[in-house]
């Protein structure tokens, strides 16, 4: 896997590079300090993976959801994982409007837990979607739905199913959780993507969807703790 590095705090930056230095199906081919950087080693590299802190220069504003943003359109076959700092659901939502396929939020803490920060690198680079599970509980934590969202179509049971799938656990993991049978939970994930009134598009790019709208509707604007 060929991966470009953008980010411009030099600790950070040596650190992830010393980490991901052994793992041998991963290449870092480049490295970046600031937007521009990312955009020019992108073109003269071709990588098949972004990994982006999202405030760099010139702006230190939302580069790396820019950065996401552009690719969708020029190098729709690049993922992009985003670190940033922040749970902010704004920042995740930016990231996976125009799709979630391959695409990755996580907060930078997860550096810390390279098997974690690897497995979302290796998960988004095959065309999956990551979202940080701090960012979707601190949602949950603090939902707020409003009166006509259409999560109140769902029961307690379908809402407590779907706040799991949101943060990213299986059939199998929900079962156990639940302490029900997969397929009973199955039957739950059914009549959630029904009531929601979703495509019957392939079932996992469905479940992508539940989790936006979840992620849409459980909550109100961003959450900006700095961590």
């Amino acid at each position: 896997m060929r991966l470009v590095l953008a980010e411009d705090g030099d600790l950070l930056r040596a650190g992830v590079l010393a980490l991901l230095a052994g793992y041998d199906d991963i290449d870092v081919v480049a490295t970046a300090t600031s937007l521009p950087e990312l955009f020019a080693a992108v073109d003269a590299h071709g990588p098949d993976l972004v990994l982006t802190d999202i405030r760099m220069p010139p702006d230190f504003t939302d580069e790396g959801i820019r950065a996401a943003s552009q690719l969708r359109r020029t190098h729709p076959e690049i993922g992009v994982v985003a670190l940033t700092q922040y749970t902010d659901v704004e920042y995740a939502l930016d990231l996976v409007r125009e799709g979630s396929d391959g695409r990755g939020y996580l907060l930078k803490e997860r550096v810390a837990d390279v098997d974690e920060l690897v497995s979302a690198i290796r998960v988004v680079a095959a065309g999956g979607s990551v979202i940080d599970q701090l960012v979707v509980d601190a949602l949950v934590a603090t939902s707020t739905r409003r009166s006509d969202s259409v999560l109140d179509r769902l029961t307690p049971r379908e809402l407590e199913v779907l706040a799991m799938v949101a943060r990213g656990m299986t059939n199998a993991a929900i079962a156990a959780e639940l302490v029900v049978t997969d397929r009973a939970v199955e039957k739950h994930i059914n009549s959630i993507l029904s009531k929601l009134d979703l495509p019957a598009d392939a079932s996992v790019h469905r479940r992508v969807a539940a989790t936006l709208v979840f992620l849409s509707e459980a909550g109100v604007g961003g959450l900006r703790q700095r961590r």
